[in-house]
């Protein structure tokens, strides 16, 4: 089913869907202020873009540094002097430490350790201006059901940045028809019960990134849910090339163009 119609009601939430949504993304230590990636060595060694000497011994992050560093935590604002250490698990993320107008990321993926330079003075946040967005179309809203599996399955999946690997945990599959075709897509589960489908379609690479992923509402007590491709978003890693975003799970994909909500930003 689609609603085929647009009202003056239904523009007016997408048009703050699409403020709110430019807003977070300009954040001041978002995702459009990052400037490196860098996996941490196992010997103390300086890194780009920031001060101090950095390791990991696989288990911790290491860092050491000198009041001249100029170094402070990000969630006490205290100097960094000495030796500092934090533990994080896989695919965790810590805003560890700041200097000047960069903020430090730690973070675990492929269970390797990583830093992430954020810097508010990046110039990809600096010349930010909204993401580009096709005109909303009423027919690219429809209708689904959503069929969950007994048990949440834990599947492997590729990501941004090569040679890491992720794991997506799907809890089942959204079954909908888009001009006369039917399609099931897998769907995570996110807060409040609402679903999340990561996927690929005809238009990637060309009018619109790689991947996308949908938020559906939360399904009605009957299964059905709406999915509504205008709301369609890129994943930072459209932005970014420090992104190591979660890949479309095998299978998720649909072989129409849906040139509907975000492009491509680059």
């Amino acid at each position: 089913m689609s609603t085929g119609t647009t009202t003056d009601a239904v523009l007016a939430r997408w048009n703050r869907f699409r403020t709110n949504r430019n807003q977070a993304l300009a954040a001041e230590h978002g995702w459009l202020t990052l400037t490196s990636l860098q996996w941490l060595p196992a010997e103390p060694a300086a890194m780009e873009l920031v001060p101090g000497l950095w390791s990991t011994d696989g288990t911790a992050a290491l860092l050491t540094a000198t009041e001249e560093d100029g170094l402070t935590l990000v969630e006490t604002g205290e100097p960094v002097v000495g030796e500092l250490k934090a533990v994080l698990a896989n695919e965790e993320s810590l805003m560890w430490v700041r200097h000047g107008s960069t903020v430090v990321e730690l973070a675990v993926r492929g269970g390797r350790y990583a830093l992430r330079t954020r810097d508010s003075h990046s110039p990809t946040l600096t010349g930010f201006t909204g993401v580009p967005t096709f005109d909303y179309r009423p027919e690219l809203v429809v209708e689904g059901r959503f069929e969950p599996y007994p048990e949440p399955r834990t599947v492997p999946i590729g990501t941004a940045y090569p040679h890491v690997a992720s794991e997506a945990v799907v809890v089942g599959d959204v079954v909908f028809e888009l001009e006369g075709a039917s399609y099931r897509l897998a769907a995570e589960e996110e807060k409040l019960g609402a679903l999340v489908i990561t996927f690929h379609d005809a238009s990637n690479g060309t009018s619109t990134d790689e991947w996308r992923k949908l938020e559906t509402t939360r399904p009605r007590p009957d299964g059905t849910v709406v999915l509504d491709f205008n709301r369609a978003i890129n994943y930072p890693s459209a932005f970014t090339d420090y992104g190591t975003c979660p890949m479309p799970v095998e299978g998720n994909g649909i072989p129409v163009p849906i040139e509907a909500g975000e492009k491509k930003p680059r």
